[in-house]
């Protein structure tokens, strides 16, 4: 199996990792061809369309306590059901580098909102456009009512600019904080004054609260709209180099190489900001599969649930459970801490969750318990005692289905136990490791075993 280690670590960054029974598939292929077919598998971009909303909420909020409390408890679900739907979309799709790219534009465009009809317009924006145009999808977002609302845009009228969105559009979604002013914000602002929506989630451009003045933006002078200020923005290089840097920290080390960003700067803003372009140069750039750039990176909670999930078939009969662990882990899906989205790389780690982490694919996998104490919402309460066996405490057993034989009958039949061992973990064996594949007389144990180690939370 050796002679796919380009093609795994591949694997591990461009989707969500390799399965043994991609070794088949793949192991024929040069990089270059394995890139193309994840392109190729790609191509569906079919949105998820769980939350069906037409509710007039202003209404809605106006009437008793009861129907508020209702609404409430609908949107809960809804957000929860939204949730478990991407998680099962990621863990089940061909298409896996468009929802690993979806993955990183939901945390570039990072946005919190309290409709989740809105949250799931946000992501099918994010997800038709992941390997799309950039300028494409700069517009879309910043026109949908998610983010219009979680960054006051609706607030924005002439007389009386809010400077919200107008902030985030250049500090952290296109050209960088240090490459604009403050005088750019105030006029950038003014220039979106009308952006809004309406009560069914649709972009409404309000002449009357715009502001037609003269506006001067980055040495441009102009009766600007907002989309002249996002093209003014795409038109400056500093933006390519701003997104090839971030994309660089996701995908190949999160300590860039300033000439290798640079090279990736050149070839997206060449490329007029599609995206694909900039991904198959990265991936089949020399330096993408450098000893430096394999198994240097932590892996996120979602990537690592996600990652479980696919190599072992796992089903859930409380689906549920997922949202603890997200919450354990420091990574709900919809509710970034803030606009700047999660940190991440080490970030991910701090002496909780590395305790989380190290436990969770055994409980997954060997029926184990985790203890949720601590960790849980006030709001989950109801659902945690529903997973109480005989205990207590809020300890639960993790009620999930690993398809072991599906998994064991993937290994090829002469593949010994220290390749599968290599092959479970994107870092090279250490003497650890070692001695725990030459000590374990059962595969599935051993597996078990490599999978709760601090190397496993690499890729």
């Amino acid at each position: 199996m050796d002679n796919i280690k380009p093609i795994k670590h591949l694997f591990t960054r461009a989707a969500f990792g390799m399965r043994f029974e991609d070794i088949s598939d793949e192991k024929h292929l040069t990089t270059k061809a394995a890139v193309k077919q994840l392109f190729k598998t790609s191509d569906n971009s079919d949105p998820i369309d769980i939350i069906q909303d037409a509710t007039d909420y202003t209404m809605l909020m106006k009437g008793d306590i009861g129907a508020k409390k209702m609404f409430l408890q609908e949107q809960r679900q809804q957000e929860k059901d939204l949730n478990l739907a991407w998680i099962d979309k990621m863990s089940k799709t061909d298409a896996q580098l468009r929802e690993k790219m979806t993955l990183f534009w939901h945390n570039h465009f990072a946005c919190r909102s309290n409709r989740a009809s809105f949250a799931q317009q946000l992501n099918n924006i994010q997800r038709s456009n992941a390997l799309g145009n950039f300028r494409t999808m700069v517009m879309e977002v910043s026109k949908s009512p998610a983010m219009l609302q979680f960054l006051n845009n609706q607030q924005n009228q002439k007389g009386h600019p809010n400077e919200n969105f107008a902030r985030e559009l250049m500090e952290l979604f296109t050209i960088g904080r240090g490459n604009y002013t403050e005088h750019d914000v105030k006029e950038s602002a003014r220039a979106f004054t009308g952006w809004s929506f309406n009560k069914d989630g649709e972009f409404k451009m309000r002449p009357f609260v715009h502001d037609d003045g003269q506006k001067t933006f980055m040495g441009k002078t102009g009766n600007f709209q907002g989309e002249d200020i996002i093209n003014t923005l795409l038109e400056r290089k500093e933006t390519a180099y701003f997104i090839s840097n971030k994309l660089y920290k996701y995908l190949v080390n999160e300590t860039p190489d300033p000439a290798h960003v640079s090279a990736m700067a050149d070839v997206f803003y060449n490329a007029n900001y599609e995206i694909k372009t900039l991904l198959e140069y990265v991936f089949t750039a020399d330096w993408f599969y450098d000893d430096k750039n394999t198994g240097n990176l932590i892996k996120s909670p979602v990537e690592l649930l996600v990652g479980l999930n696919r190599q072992f078939y796992i089903t859930y009969q409380k689906p549920e459970v997922l949202l603890l662990f997200e919450r354990a882990l420091g990574q709900v899906l919809f509710y970034p801490p803030n606009v700047a989205g999660w940190p991440g790389g080490r970030n991910w780690i701090d002496s909780s969750s590395l305790m989380y982490r190290i436990k969770i694919p055994s409980t997954l996998l060997n029926g184990g318990v985790i203890d949720f104490t601590g960790k849980a919402d006030p709001e989950d309460e109801a659902y945690i005692a529903t997973l109480h066996n005989q205990q207590q405490a809020v300890a639960t057993k993790v009620q999930a289905q690993p398809d072991w034989d599906k998994f064991l009958n993937s290994i090829p039949k002469d593949a010994s136990k220290m390749a599968i061992a290599q092959f479970m973990l994107a870092p090279k064996l250490n003497n650890t490791l070692i001695n725990t594949v030459t000590q374990a007389t059962d595969v599935k144990q051993m597996v078990i075993e490599l999978v709760s180690t601090p190397e496993y939370q690499l890729c």
